[in-house]
């Protein structure tokens, strides 16, 4: 089987790297050849939250827009695979082409793209660019939804969609414990990007109160450099890369995820956990979406909810390197257990084979 999957970003974003690209070897071995084709480059990629590159970014949406055009005419595939949208921008009418060809589609959501709201760079008329209705009317109109999570799921099967979870995991081949730290002082670290940013904000008064009385030290990868230490916290800013990801996280001593309890962090997919998990790593998380049902609370990680929660959380692992350790050998444990790459390959493989009208002859686990 051959399937076309049209991604809105290129590979050093998370939802191309996690619900595609690392499953292409899988996929492979169960008779499907997966050919990727990002909307964005990655230079236009890294200059699009940067609204003073705008001429860089709007120079590279036209080149996409001439590429995601060239590719309805020449792809020749039997799916359809959808990363989100095919295109950053307008209404649906890639996708439309490509049904005009015949070909089955599947929508992949790992994110509830489907809440509409102002661009954290744009503003509004980057949210009316993004044609608010799109994901609907694509979920309406795919012959599958694969979504990341249980809230998208719901939300899918409500608007009529034929929908299947297929959770996003990660390869814990790639991300894997390190040796235990011999700092004296802890660090709390914290991965994402600019647009998370505002959830460990949020945090920084509890870490404030916390510097008055206990040392560490915050460790912030991917957030940009627009960001303030909190008073009394040493703070060290660091940029994504793909090389470093995994020994950045393995840098921390404890991963904070805060989230505010919102529609769209409800519909998140919890990738942070999964990360600090497989990389052994104890954290505290807000108990809001895929939050509440991943890992075991007070096992694998601890739930903070108001900013005494937080406070007393964070320190109990401060000040326990023993717990932390657990903690962290009991997170990798049930990851590796309940989450493994080859099991969610297997439930995307089933997908793909559903929507072409075949089987996958064997069960597709068993296969790999």
């Amino acid at each position: 089987m051959r399937v076309a999957a049209l991604c809105s970003y290129p590979a050093s974003a998370a939802s191309t790297r996690l619900r595609v690209l690392q499953h292409t070897d899988g996929l492979k071995l169960l008779g499907i050849t997966v050919e990727t084709m990002p909307f964005l480059d990655e230079r236009t990629f890294s200059s699009l939250y940067v609204r003073s590159a705008w001429r860089t970014t709007v120079n590279g949406m036209l080149r996409a827009t001439a590429r995601r055009m060239m590719d309805v005419v020449t792809t020749h595939a039997d799916v359809a695979l959808v990363q989100r949208e095919a295109m950053l921008f307008g209404p649906p009418l890639v996708e439309w082409l490509f049904a005009r060809k015949h070909l089955p589609m599947i929508l992949d959501l790992d994110d509830p793209t489907y809440i509409s709201s102002p661009s954290p760079t744009y503003g509004v008329a980057g949210q009316a660019l993004k044609w608010p209705s799109k994901t609907d009317w694509l979920i309406r109109h795919a012959a599958l939804v694969t979504a990341g999570n249980d809230v998208i799921l719901e939300y899918a099967r409500s608007k009529g969609a034929t929908a299947r979870l297929v959770p996003t995991v990660v390869d814990t081949g790639r991300f894997m414990p390190c040796s235990p730290h011999t700092s004296p002082i802890p660090v709390f670290g914290w991965l994402g990007s600019h647009s998370t940013v505002p959830y460990l904000t949020s945090l920084f008064p509890v870490l404030e109160k916390m510097a008055l009385d206990h040392h560490f030290r915050l460790v912030v990868v991917g957030a940009g450099k627009q960001i303030k230490a909190p008073r009394g916290v040493p703070l060290e800013l660091r940029d994504w890369a793909l090389e470093t990801e995994v020994t950045d996280l393995q840098s921390f001593d404890i991963g904070l995820y805060p989230l505010t309890d919102d529609a769209w962090a409800q519909g998140k997919s919890a990738l942070k956990a999964m990360q600090y998990m497989a990389v052994g790593v104890p954290f505290v998380a807000s108990p809001v979406g895929a939050l509440t049902s991943i890992g075991t609370p007070g096992v694998t990680h601890l739930l903070a909810q108001t900013s005494e929660q937080w406070q007393a959380a964070l320190t109990a692992l401060l000040v326990n390197r023993n717990q932390r350790r657990k903690m962290g050998l009991s997170g990798r444990q049930y990851v590796t257990t309940h989450y493994p790459l080859h099991s969610a390959t297997a439930a995307l493989a089933e997908a793909l084979y559903a929507v072409a009208g075949v089987g996958c002859g064997r069960s597709c686990s068993s296969t790999l």
